[in-house]
């Protein structure tokens, strides 16, 4: 079944066109991106990244946001780059060459975007998520998903190892694990996804859209500038020597104290209340 909202969802208005390759819907101060190309297994042409690229722009621009789902309607979260448009290329005068480039940067794009967005971004993931589709579950900040969901990166099955996946899995997973499922090409299930570090939490199936809305919404709840500070401060320290990193992270503490929303929620906690974030 899709992750997008569903019992809430009826009450918000998606995009007025269902056609559109990705769907947006506001839930609150959450915002659910839906991959809706279920007939195409979801994959990531030219058209559908550059759909969610735009989406993915405008909330980089949007306060009002204060946390991602990233859904896919069908039974499929998403099978990778499409197989069928890489192959058309061939029969150009290049082999393809072009089509290729263009696509490794689009998606090179897409997935630092992800990281460099504001807000955090939850993937919300339903059946088979395959090579570049799981380098979006990788990718994304957190990742909830059915229990019947399952993960690969089958390149070598086809000739072709995943090696931009490979960049998203790598950070994601131990090393052992990542070079296992890029070697074999093998499935992985929810709760061996979940064991290796790939997704935080598997929940019923019937569950997904729910439990996905909810620790979305637990997020959005905190102060919104804490919380794009402190994204941005994990991922940027993450690559950093451990002085460097202490002293990057120290001075976004510095700022945050001095935010408006630190002084309210000390002071909320010292008058045992509930703070009322002003998100500056």
């Amino acid at each position: 079944m899709s992750a997008a909202p569903q019992t809430e969802a009826a009450r918000v208005a998606m995009d007025k066109d269902a056609d559109a390759a990705v769907l947006r819907a506001d839930v609150d101060a959450v915002a659910v991106l839906t991959l809706n190309r279920p007939a195409q297994r979801n994959s990531l042409s030219l058209a559908m990244m550059a759909a969610l690229q735009a989406q993915l722009d405008a909330l980089a621009q949007d306060d009002t946001v204060r946390c991602v789902v990233l859904a896919a309607a069908g039974p499929v979260f998403c099978a990778g780059h499409d197989l069928k448009e890489v192959t058309a290329a061939r029969a150009g005068a290049d082999a393809g060459r072009a089509l290729f480039t263009e696509t490794m940067a689009a998606c090179g794009r897409l997935m630092q975007s992800i990281v460099a967005l504001p807000q955090p971004v939850i993937a919300s993931v339903q059946g088979v998520a395959t090579a570049a589709g799981c380098q979006l579950v990788a990718t994304a900040d957190l990742a909830v998903v059915a229990a019947s969901a399952r993960f690969c990166t089958p390149g070598v099955d086809i000739g072709l190892f995943c090696s931009t996946p490979a960049v998203a899995l790598s950070r994601a997973v131990p090393r052992k694990a990542a070079l296992e499922m890029l070697l074999t090409g093998d499935m992985v299930g929810a709760e061996a996804a979940r064991a290796m570090h790939l997704v935080n939490r598997v929940v019923p199936d019937a569950e997904l859209a729910d439990a996905t809305l909810d620790l979305a919404r637990q997020i959005a709840g905190r102060s919104g500038l804490a919380v794009r500070m402190g994204k941005r401060a994990f991922h940027r320290q993450s690559g950093l020597p451990l002085a460097e990193a202490y002293a990057l992270a120290g001075e976004v503490m510095v700022e945050n104290l001095l935010a408006e929303d630190a002084a309210e929620g000390i002071g909320a906690f010292v008058a045992k209340r509930s703070p009322e974030w002003r998100h500056r």
